[in-house]
């Protein structure tokens, strides 16, 4: 097979996650050539298998990590107003369990909580009586004391991937499916060989080269860069389980073990409950990690304690598992590890590398500020921040809607908007495609009128224009990456749906890949 040609850029980033793309975003909105190559689809590993929080880390308080929390709550807010429909505030619940943490200790956390950055979206923490608390009805009848506090729901997936869109809008590349098997340093900068799914090689060279590669960034500088002696990342994994709705209520809960760590208890979509995390050393490949009997058992337990419900193993309809990519501190506990990140720049003329370490999805925009920051001087490149007040593809609801309102209440006042527009379609559909795509649901549905002029549909609620969409616009290559990536429609779709969705992308169509015609 015939070579592509060779391409070159400003900066080549490694990692298709969420560090990764919010680095080539911010690069490539400070005007830099910028491309991005990631081996499988984009947040195919860790940032599809998060808890799903935008949060400050309550719990870090207690490992006095409060330049992290501090820094996690200021990001908090400005992420939610940035894309309102993938993003919103939750309430959740705590039962006090006083043998566990005293009650002077958790309210002394909460104030911190509420005061270590300013809030304007975001009501502060209060202490509630459980047995009047609708929260408190699911709840065993010894748990009379609880505090509640807020913190915002995020989907993971689709926040990376409004991040590469955002980035190919100010003219970066993104390739999907694509390792790089090798770079090294040249005259000039770095020079790198790709290798594409379809088994086509390429040169690319770059001035400089970041690597956002998560778990596998030690690995990525060792084996393509040839580097040795660098940071050592403590792979942790973390579970989770989801099962039938537990709660009528839409709070989430925090829920203290004997262990002192704790589990969510989250709602997810209309009829199921998303529970986790676990935190298990990790030394197995960093792309196939499974949940184990012990977990699902721990997770079960933690939550039988509190609820009047009780779940077993038997209750699980779907689980996922994601490898944390920590900075190894020394700590016995992997609870402890840092959630913190480290930025080592490597500025040796005339090829900077600049490696991420560590990192929590709460705080990538600001790891991507600070990467571009460092990055840009060195490349000639003087424009300032601008992310800090800039909507993500489809957040910017004030454009449709007229005026700015708090995100929350401009949210249900654009799916209002949207079902005047297209009063045709079921008001669930049109609530899911606007989570989804928040104002770029227009891109594909335009003036449409009913389900023929939109290619039918495919599955119920799901029409072929859709997944035409995701095909030109957002890199889907697969029924996996749309089904459980770019939606989580596999978890709400019978087997045969699923099917027609699976076989819809395994037959040709005309639609381009996205990136497909800049790609090289």
């Amino acid at each position: 097979m015939a070579e592509a040609p060779s391409a070159s850029y400003d900066v080549v980033v490694v990692g298709g996650g969420i560090n990764g793309c919010g680095i080539a975003r911010d690069l490539a909105g400070r005007g830099l050539k910028v491309c991005l190559c990631e081996q499988d689809d984009l947040a195919g590993h860790t940032s599809s298998a998060s808890t799903k929080l935008i949060h400050g880390g309550l719990r870090y308080l207690e490992f006095y990590e409060f330049s992290l929390v501090r820094k996690a709550l200021q990001e908090r807010e400005r992420l939610l107003a940035s894309a309102p429909h993938i993003m919103w505030p939750l309430r959740f619940v705590m039962p006090h369990v006083p043998a566990l943490r005293p009650l002077w200790m958790v309210r002394t956390g909460l104030w911190l909580y509420d005061h270590l950055a300013s809030r304007r979206l975001l009501p502060a923490s209060e202490v509630v009586d459980l047995k009047r608390h609708p929260a408190g009805i699911a709840l065993q009848e010894r748990y009379r004391k609880g505090f509640v506090y807020s913190d915002g729901w995020v989907d993971d997936a689709r926040l990376v991937v409004l991040n590469a869109l955002d980035a190919t809008e100010r003219g970066a590349v993104i390739q999907t499916r694509t390792g790089v098997e090798k770079a090294a340093r040249a005259a000039g900068g770095w020079t790198l060989q790709l290798r594409h799914a379809t088994g086509q090689s390429q040169r690319v060279d770059a001035r400089a080269l970041v690597n956002a590669a998560g778990p596998w960034a030690e690995s990525f500088l060792r084996e393509a860069l040839g580097m040795a002696g660098m940071r050592k990342l403590r792979l942790i994994k973390g579970s989770h389980i989801v099962v039938p709705r537990m709660v009528a209520h839409d709070n989430a809960y925090i829920l203290q073990n004997q262990d002192r760590r704790i589990v969510f208890v989250l709602p997810y979509g209309s009829r199921f409950t998303l529970i986790g995390t676990t935190d298990v050393p990790y030394d197995g490949e960093p792309g196939r990690p499974c949940i184990d009997a012990q977990e699902i058992e721990y997770l079960c337990s933690s939550v039988n304690r509190y609820f009047r419900s009780q779940v077993c193993a038997a209750d699980v309809v779907w689980s996922y598992s994601g490898v944390r990519p920590l900075l190894d501190d020394a700590s016995a506990d992997p609870s402890a590890v840092t959630r913190d990140y480290r930025i080592e720049l490597d500025a040796a003329a005339p090829a900077p590398l600049l490696t991420v370490w560590g990192g929590k999805i709460t705080t990538y925009r600001k790891l991507a500020e600070e990467a571009a920051d460092l990055l840009g001087p060195l490349l000639g490149n003087r424009s300032g921040p601008w992310t800090a007040r800039a909507s993500l593809p489809g957040g910017d609801l004030s454009s449709v809607l007229g005026t700015a309102r708090p995100a929350a209440s401009d949210f249900e006042s654009f799916v209002s908007s949207m079902q005047r527009r297209y009063g045709w379609m079921p008001a669930s559909t049109i609530r899911r495609l606007a989570r989804t795509y928040g104002t770029r649901m227009t891109a594909w549905l335009g003036e449409a009128s009913g389900a023929a002029e939109l290619g039918g549909e495919v599955a119920p609620g799901i029409y072929a224009a859709e997944l035409d969409y995701a095909v030109r616009v957002e890199w889907v290559r697969a029924g996996d990456d749309f089904l459980w990536r770019r939606t989580k429609l596999g978890l709400e779709l019978d087997p045969s749906q699923s099917r027609a969705i699976h076989d819809w992308f395994d037959e040709p169509h005309t639609s381009e890949p996205a990136a497909a015609a800049c790609a090289w």
